[in-house]
């Protein structure tokens, strides 16, 4: 992972949107680096859902979350929704 990136994130957004969608980039480096739960990041992205309704605007903030990071929100997801409970298996997300 790079250091000292910037997330990808909207000036237009409220704070309380600003926040679901670091909760969310928060949550992914948080599966990558630590342990996440599925039912956390699931309860994460409804949010992080809530800001960014079209799926073509989460798509371009994920390549760009990925691009400066290295860590997929899509493939961290997609874990989650398979697995519906208990800690993610880092195995199935990482490259």
């Amino acid at each position: 992972m790079k250091e000292n990136y910037t997330y990808p994130l909207n000036p237009e957004w409220s704070t309380e949107e600003l926040i679901a969608v670091m909760n969310m980039w928060d949550m992914v480096e948080k599966a990558y680096e630590k342990k996440a739960t599925a039912q956390e990041v699931l309860t994460t992205y409804k949010a992080f859902k809530s800001v960014v309704k079209s799926i073509g605007e989460e798509r371009v903030l994920g390549r760009e979350f990925e691009e400066v990071t290295g860590y997929s929100m899509y493939h961290v997801v997609k874990v989650a929704k398979h697995q519906k409970e208990g800690l993610l298996n880092k195995k199935e997300f990482s490259k």
